[in-house]
């Protein structure tokens, strides 16, 4: 979605403004032929039918024009949506967009905001992430509830999600690093699939807010350096696209998404709205999905006007419609490609039976959304504004930031005892609009906290400058910096990037602290007594160059904080003083972070060589995985074991040698040593957060290796386990790193004997 800022007025009505005599509006309307027809009478209105029998009494009542007009208004504006009433049949507007990326984003009216998806993804931790989205979804339905029956289906007022973003973190540089779930395929898989399933509820009969995972594929950057994102074409080989680019996407779809959105880019020179491969052959006959795709915003028109694909809109409109794109989502203030969808027909470039086909899943979604059905029939029709921004999602909003949190570094001086003076300068300290990233909802300011009013309650006396004037920090006063940290007892350097700094349509030129922070850092090394420990915390997506702050032993602790949004003060103040349960650090950072600008290559290449931890080559600054604590866990007894006809499973057993309770993150990974080139040389293929009492038990923890985790696409073959040794790993990070957590890492290994062919998918 292009980004768009938008003041927007909302004005809360009673429900005595929902009027009897508008809740049973008359439902009687004529028929073609001129006879009084009720359309609660109509077969797809009868609740005792299948769905499938409903949508297709539905679709086949639909006239060529009104199905034009159904695929073409997946959006807001002029022309581009809400979808319209079919009035002859008793069916009203319908708005498909909302962002629910963690949390109502860009609704009207106020909402929980609950940490960026890079920090949630920081916390691996699955039950956190449904947790997340399940909160998101009541607010986004109880809104929606309230808002259709005010009559205002404008832009982000739908029930119908575009989320999760589950494309790959390839590059450190990429604007929307922030939207995703880190650099590994099984990561985003695991959190994608609990992201629909906590937000789609589990309701047997109806869904309260639909998912739409994003942007479907081969998408991540550029944005606009060194190219647009809108001309782009990745050029991907079969093998990185089925082993890196498409697995969350289809364990996506496996959770029952409702829909998928396919991105701006060309794979391989052709767009991915009119990709009949990607859309038809790989998502709808592979895959088995049964939902809709909906077109990223212009991203038909963009077929036309920035990849010079086509030339006109009835071939745009033929050829998306045949590859598998149900549903448009046009410019504000564009016309829709769609529109042209009746012409295309006439002209024999589409057919009526693909067009009814393709209507079909928008209507099925709507139905099981309660659309069709009485209200009293569906539970998520009670919702309401009242279920938002309670004081549970509130809480949670904390807990989530808490768990978000990545200890880098630590000498000891964390956590804190005894504050009296602190300073707290850089200009993340007390910015507010930047500790949310993209798609944030609307936040009341008295729900906010800042960096700095976090750490003012952690002291009896707080000394403040921000240093500069944005994150860009293109003006700096050392002056302010140095009288500010004078006299204190730590102090605290707050750096960072924001949505300022990268975001939608905004990449990185490189992974450089903006502006002038690398030198107020450096100021308060200089200028800070060797007594006085000095802090820094990051607020930023994508790493940062801080190797010169990691090798330095004057700063005491790195703590990497993402874009915590809301709660970010109070979960800082948690953390820093280990003053409630779950406040010990157990993040681990979901993505590589390069120790040297070498280590990445061009962002518009698209092979997977040198990328990630599963391919890179030499050693980062810090590795995936990678996340220290307050207190030191010891692994032992590895044990696998095989169930006949089920998937490997095995345990493993953590102690907590220090004297604090605390979460940590067990990691499993797989090596084969027998692989060919374009393999992973290491793969994720189980994780799980644990809490972990201090003393002398052991805690045992059971895991299970699917199959598909020991799996290597073959170009001919698909999905094949070939003989050979597979080594195990398990521990609170991934082995062979130089960057190491001070826990052991435990190995085995098995041989396998046959092949075992999964499928072609």
């Amino acid at each position: 979605m292009l980004l768009r800022m938008k003041i927007l007025l909302f004005i809360l009505f009673s429900n005595s403004a929902w009027s009897e005599e508008t809740a049973s509006r008359e439902r009687t309307y004529s028929d073609p032929q001129g006879q009084s027809v009720d359309a609660a009478d109509y077969p797809f209105n009868n609740v005792s039918l299948p769905w499938e029998d409903r949508v297709h009494d539905l679709v086949n009542r639909l006239t060529l024009e009104e199905i034009q007009d159904q695929m073409a208004k997946g959006g807001g504006g002029k022309n581009s949506g809400p979808a319209n009433p079919i009035e002859r049949l008793g069916i009203g507007r319908y708005q498909w967009v909302a962002e629910c990326l963690r949390g109502d984003g860009y609704a009207p009216g106020n909402a929980t905001a609950f940490p960026q998806s890079i920090g949630l993804a920081a916390a691996f931790s699955p039950e956190l992430i449904f947790r997340v989205a399940e909160a998101a979804a009541v607010e986004v339905r109880g809104k929606h509830n309230d808002l259709v029956k005010q009559g205002d289906f404008d832009m982000h007022t739908g029930a119908s999600c575009f989320s999760p973003v589950i494309n790959i973190m390839r590059d450190s540089r990429w604007g929307r690093n922030q939207e995703t779930y880190g650099e590994d395929p099984y990561l985003s898989g695991v959190y994608a699939t609990n992201f629909i399933q906590g937000l789609q509820g589990n309701d047997t009969r109806y869904v309260r807010a639909s998912g739409g995972c994003k942007h479907f594929d081969v998408h991540g950057g550029p944005e606009n350096i060194p190219v647009s994102r809108f001309s782009f074409n990745a050029e991907v080989s079969e093998e990185d696209w089925r082993m890196t680019f498409l697995p969350a996407f289809r364990k996506c779809v496996e959770a029952g998404s409702y829909s998928l959105m396919c991105s701006y880019n060309r794979i391989n020179g052709v767009p991915a709205c009119a990709n009949e491969k990607l859309l038809t052959d790989i998502t709808r006959k592979e895959w088995g999905f049964k939902g809709y795709v909906i077109s990223d915003e212009g991203a038909i028109e963009n077929i036309i006007s920035q990849h010079h694909y086509l030339n006109n809109s009835v071939d745009t409109v033929a050829a998306c419609v045949n590859a598998g794109c149900n549903l448009e989502l046009s410019g504000y203030n564009a016309d829709p490609v769609y529109l042209s969808l009746v012409e295309a027909i006439h002209q024999n470039k589409v057919s009526e039976a693909t067009v009814r086909e393709r209507v079909s899943p928008l209507f099925y979604t709507r139905m099981r959304l309660g659309e069709f059905d009485p209200p009293e029939m569906n539970p998520y029709s009670k919702l309401s504004s009242a279920d938002v921004e309670t004081p549970e999602h509130k809480a949670l909003a904390v807990e989530a930031a808490m768990k978000s949190f990545v200890l880098l570094k630590n000498n000891g001086v964390l956590p804190l005892r005894n504050v009296g003076t602190i300073a707290v300068v850089g200009p993340m300290a007390n910015n507010a609009s930047q500790l949310f990233g993209d798609y944030a909802p609307n936040t009341p300011a008295e729900d906010i906290s800042t960096p700095l009013d976090g750490l003012s309650g952690i002291a009896n006396k707080t000394q403040f400058a921000p240093g500069c004037d944005d994150t860009n920090c293109r003006s700096y006063n050392s002056s302010a910096v140095k009288a500010a940290i004078s006299g204190s007892d730590i102090n605290f350097v707050v750096l960072g990037t924001g949505q300022a700094v990268e975001a939608e349509g905004h990449d990185r030129p490189d992974i450089e602290l903006p502006g002038q922070q690398k030198t107020l850092l450096m100021d308060v090394i200089k200028n800070t007594a060797e007594n006085i420990p000095i802090v820094l915390l990051l607020f930023n997506a994508g790493p940062v160059n801080i190797s010169f702050a990691d090798q330095d032993p004057r700063v005491s602790a790195i703590l990497e904080c993402f874009f915590p949004a809301q709660a970010t003060g109070e979960a800082l103040r948690h953390v820093l003083l280990n003053d409630v349960k779950g406040a010990v650090p157990a993040g681990r950072l979901p993505y590589t972070w390069p120790l040297l600008a070498s280590q990445m290559p061009p962002i518009v290449n698209y092979s997977m060589q040198g990328r990630t931890y599963r391919y890179f080559e030499g050693d980062p600054l810090y590795p995936f995985g990678y996340g220290l604590s307050y207190t030191a866990f010891v692994y032992e007894e590895l044990v696998l074991y095989e169930t006949p006809g089920q998937p490997l499973k095995g345990y493993v057993f953590i102690q907590n040698n220090g004297t604090m309770e605390a979460e940590e993150v067990v990691q499993i990974y797989v090596s084969r040593r027998q692989r060919p080139a374009y393999a992973p040389k290491l793969q994720l293929v189980w994780f799980s957060r644990v809490t972990v009492p201090p003393g002398t038990n052991w805690v045992r923890v059971d895991f299970v290796i699917d199959a598909m985790s020991l799996a290597v696409w073959y170009q001919q073959d698909g999905w094949l386990i070939k003989p050979g040794i597979i080594d195990v790993f398990a521990g609170g990070q991934q082995p062979f790193q130089a960057k190491a957590v001070p826990s052991n890492i435990l190995n085995v290994s098995f041989s396998l004997t046959e092949s075992t062919y999964l499928g072609k998918y």
